[in-house]
């Protein structure tokens, strides 16, 4: 299995910033791209953010553009997500997914999923 594991949500008031780590220890995460996804209540996964292998290449959805920033560090084998200016719309559980298509951030082909971290912003 390709899982990832995800950690650092939690709570957080309106106009916020948390950061969202995205590991594993059982296979290279170089080798693929990485998404992070979110899926509210009652909602659909979105796609919110991809980064190729290299950390070159970079895509976001628009409601995130200029508030989320993804990365990744290929010698640690993780991959994060800084969220700044959060917002009420943005509680969803987060998930990071691996793509085979390493060479560009498109991440139309989610592997395995993982258990998600929950982020709640709220006042």
């Amino acid at each position: 299995q390709f899982q990832l594991e995800e950690s650092g949500g939690g709570l957080v008031q309106p106009g916020g910033s948390l950061r969202l780590s995205c590991a594993t220890s059982r296979f290279t995460l170089a080798y693929y791209s990485i998404g992070w996804f979110r899926q509210a209540p009652g909602k659909e996964r979105e796609k919110v953010a991809c980064i190729d292998g290299r950390g070159t290449g970079v895509s976001y959805a628009d409601s995130v553009t200029g508030r989320f920033t993804i990365s990744r560090d290929n010698l640690k084998n993780a991959v994060y997500l800084q969220m700044n200016n959060l917002k009420p719309e943005d509680t969803a559980t987060y998930y990071c997914a691996t793509d085979p298509n390493r060479m560009q951030a498109m991440c139309t082909s989610p592997g395995d999923w993982g258990q998600g971290t929950q982020v709640t912003v709220s006042s």
